[in-house]
């Protein structure tokens, strides 16, 4: 396993375990879940990169269209709580 590959792996675990385990504020999981998306945005162009097809090459740009939209739906949703509930805590969320 190259350094460069070990490095983008160890980014997305670390994106995933501070996702699971640090859920006290909404902005904190919407920056894990941002880590998560580029750390597989960076690991798809370096495979298309090494693979050299042509049919690959696009997949990275479609995946950080998603995660630009997903990360403008959670800012969206941020605000919205905050304005509705005063604080960003996910124990203050009741969805129910």
């Amino acid at each position: 396993m190259t350094p460069i590959f070990f490095v983008l792996i160890s980014t997305f675990i670390l994106s995933l375990t501070g996702l699971t385990f640090n859920r006290s504020h909404f902005l904190s999981a919407l920056i894990c879940l941002e880590g998560m998306m580029l750390s597989l945005f960076i690991s798809m162009a370096l495979w298309s990169m090494t693979m050299n097809s042509a049919t690959w090459s696009l997949s990275p740009m479609i995946l950080l269209t998603f995660s630009a939209c997903e990360a403008s739906s959670g800012l969206a949703l941020l605000v919205a709580a905050s304005r509705t509930h005063g604080s960003d805590q996910l124990m203050n969320l009741n969805l129910l």
